[in-house]
């Protein structure tokens, strides 16, 4: 059974903004062929663009639970699927010792001893759910082999106990910086989309949503440098999160102007490294902007 959330595109567009999630037309589009295929959505893109964001206002406008696998080097089987509570396993043990192995082996692989991780949370139960894998790029190759069976047939096996098959789908985005290739198997089992940096009129709309008590004119000032920014050759370009802790920034400052020494004072909120401050001080233009 697939979520069945949004009803056509334009549902997606106007219920995502409801939450204050912008999303261009291709990101509308492929949110709701997610959802109307009952498909894994692949979401990759550079830092600060609103890829966790998505699924997070999905999650909000669906009403369902948020289940986060959050990806790292060294997250495996007991962190993603589901391991087995051995300190209450061994007070079972202790407590049973007159009974025999087979009966005692029986009750300690139960439901009862199960701990489930986000993997099986997100497949069991009837309850609307939303299936975050962050960061996916991050984990060791062989995770993504534990991806394959719950991607494809959103189901996970427990020796002890058999095969678990989800009742409802949960809706499942996976973000991806692209720090790694992902394999094959596992991107055939997506839809893919791909976040990049929004262009100039979208990112004001979205400041502006963000940030409401900004000025447009400043908004827009915001908005020109932050693309004169990411136009330079930068260890760290500025994302759309930048964006928006700028106009904050500026607005707590009572900036009503972007001029040369409101930028210079600031930079350190939009840009992270100490080399990337000084190219831009040299370089940038402001009434080229």
């Amino acid at each position: 059974m697939t979520s069945g959330y949004f009803t056509s595109v334009d549902d997606v567009s106007a219920r995502l903004a409801a939450t204050g999630y912008l999303a261009s037309p291709a990101v509308a589009t492929t949110v709701f062929l997610a959802d109307r295929l009952g498909k894994p959505l692949l979401v990759e893109g550079p830092a600060g663009v609103g890829k966790t964001e998505l699924a997070k206002a999905v999650a909000e406008v669906a009403g369902a639970t948020l289940v986060r696998l959050q990806c790292y080097e060294g997250v495996d089987e007991s962190r993603a699927l589901y391991e087995w509570n051995h300190a209450k396993q061994l007070l079972r043990i202790t407590a049973g010792r007159d009974e025999s192995w087979d009966e005692t082996r029986t009750d300690i692989f139960s439901e009862e001893f199960l701990l489930p991780r986000p993997l099986l949370t997100a497949i069991r139960g009837s309850d609307p759910k939303v299936l975050l894998i962050d960061e996916t790029d991050k984990a060791d190759v062989e995770v993504e082999g534990l991806l394959l069976e719950v991607l494809s047939d959103f189901q996970v096996t427990v020796p002890e106990l058999g095969t678990i098959s989800a009742t409802r789908r949960p809706f499942t985005v996976l973000t991806s910086n692209a720090s790694r290739e992902l394999s094959e198997a596992l991107r055939r089992r997506c839809l893919f989309l791909h976040i990049g940096f929004p262009e100039e009129a979208l990112e004001r709309r979205i400041v502006r949503l963000k940030v409401p008590g900004l000025d447009e004119a400043l908004a827009q000032a915001v908005v020109r440098v932050v693309g004169a920014l990411r136009a330079m050759d930068l260890r760290k370009v500025p994302s759309v999160a930048e964006t928006i802790d700028w106009a904050r920034t500026l607005l707590a400052l009572g900036a009503g102007t972007l001029d040369e020494q409101v930028v210079r004072d600031t930079l350190g909120v939009v840009l992270k490294h100490q080399e990337d401050v000084l190219k831009a001080a040299a370089k940038l233009d402001l009434d080229a902007v």
